[in-house]
């Protein structure tokens, strides 16, 4: 199963865990697993049907551009990388 490690921001959806076990041969698959474990996970990370446009996810060190159709081993590592805020001073 692939190494999913949630943001921060994130694991108020998942009672503070940081890494949870996840089955799945591709992003969509582990998305979908991710918000049947920890409901309302899936609709942060999703934005009609594909992963939100203010979240990178990183496979393996690599930074996915595939959105949802990217491809997941069974020993990955997965990171959602929300974007940070921020702005000109």
């Amino acid at each position: 199963m692939a190494t999913v490690v949630i943001p921060a921001l994130l694991r108020k959806f998942t009672g503070g865990v940081e890494r949870v076990e996840v089955p799945g041969k591709s992003i969509r698959e582990l998305v979908r697993r991710l918000g049947e474990r920890f409901p309302g996970i899936d609709q942060q990370l999703l934005e009609d049907g594909d992963i939100r446009g203010s979240i990178a996810v990183s496979i393996d060190g690599e930074i996915a551009t595939g959105g949802v159709l990217d491809t997941v081993a069974e020993n990955s590592e997965v990171h959602f990388i929300p974007a940070l805020g921020g702005g000109a001073v």
